[in-house]
């Protein structure tokens, strides 16, 4: 059974960080994509992040050079560095994986949220 759990959201004053993690487990995870995505309220929700099986990363344009994607493979774990965080940040995040082999498919984890006041 796939299971995606996301950590780390909460509340932080605009300027600050946080680190999101997602812990995977029933997939191969090194071989797998990784991504985060955010969703607001009221909003559809938006790709933020991801890493892929030879560690290459991509960024939406609204948080490069604010935030990194970054895996430990032998923690089967992705974690999303946030700094500089603005009230625009404020969403839902969740992890996304894109397994390549069996379990094939896309995986979602429940979200975790993050507030940014001003």
């Amino acid at each position: 059974q796939v299971q995606l759990v996301e950590s780390g959201g909460g509340l932080v004053q605009a300027g600050g960080s946080l680190r999101l993690s997602c812990a995977a487990s029933g997939i191969i995870f090194e071989i797998s994509t990784m991504s985060w995505y955010r969703q607001a309220p009221g909003k559809q929700r938006e790709f933020v992040a991801v890493i892929d099986g030879s560690a290459s990363t991509n960024y939406a344009d609204s948080v490069k050079g604010r935030f990194t994607i970054s895996r430990n493979i032998a923690k089967n774990t992705v974690y999303l560095q946030m700094n500089s965080l603005k009230p625009e940040d404020t969403a839902v995040y969740h992890c996304n994986a894109n397994v390549p082999v069996a379990p094939r498919g896309a995986y979602w984890g429940q979200g975790t949220q993050v507030t940014v006041s001003s």
